[in-house]
């Protein structure tokens, strides 16, 4: 038959409960409500009586409290005690911390009674719980994706770093090289010039000592 029974209350006091069959599911709910351990401000918890399971989610003194077949398992009972924190949270914010006993009742007992249907009979209640489980688990492997992403960014940082460097030292290699390249080209030419000239110098000297008939040019001159 699935969930039975749903109470939301604050410490021990009962502010909307709904009850689906004729049990005395209520009476049971209150004893569990008061051997609750104190000075525990979360927690999560199931009990057993007879061929029932009492499920508790207690957050900040605000207890949600379900009773189901002890055949229903307990994912499905805790998914509806999450949606009911969050639905009775939202609804009635602050004011929780005060009301009185029942204050929400006649209004809350309606959405109670509808989400016990929905979780006791609708198959897409337990496929919507297996997939926000399964997108946790896609967030958590998410968020390990990203730090390792910052990790290989902060490598790619001192990569790029001294790739940096070396390239700068190509650069200043390259222009060192040009300039002793350049040296090694004035040297050449003023070489080669050198040269040249000799050659011309030793071309006039053969000529004019052919022309002349005498190697220190005597008969050029008389």
């Amino acid at each position: 038959m699935g969930i039975l029974y749903g109470m939301v209350a604050r410490g021990n006091v009962v502010l909307a409960e709904f009850s689906a069959a004729q049990t005395n599911g209520n009476a049971i709910a209150r004893q569990v409500i008061d051997k609750l351990p104190q000075g525990i401000s979360d927690s999560n918890l199931s009990c057993s009586h007879d061929h029932y399971i009492f499920h508790v989610k207690r957050t900040h003194n605000l207890t949600v409290l379900c009773m189901a077949d002890d055949s229903f398992g307990w994912r499905i009972p805790f998914a509806f005690l999450e949606d009911i924190h969050q639905r009775f949270v939202k609804t009635y914010g602050s004011s929780i911390h005060s009301v009185a006993a029942y204050a929400m009742n006649d209004e809350f007992s309606r959405i109670l009674s509808k989400q016990m249907d929905h979780y006791s009979n609708d198959p897409n209640a337990d496929r919507l719980n297996r997939l926000k489980g399964e997108m946790s688990h896609v967030r958590s492997v998410m968020i390990d994706n990203i730090e390792k992403i910052v990790e290989r960014g902060d490598r790619l940082n001192l990569l790029v770093d001294k790739t940096a460097t070396l390239h700068r030292n190509t650069i200043r290699f390259k222009r060192q090289a040009r300039k002793y390249k350049s040296s090694v080209c004035w040297g050449n030419c003023k070489l080669a010039s050198g040269l040249v000239v000799c050659v011309i110098l030793i071309i006039i000297y053969v000529t004019l000592a052919f022309y002349c008939r005498d190697p220190r040019w005597r008969y050029c001159f008389e």
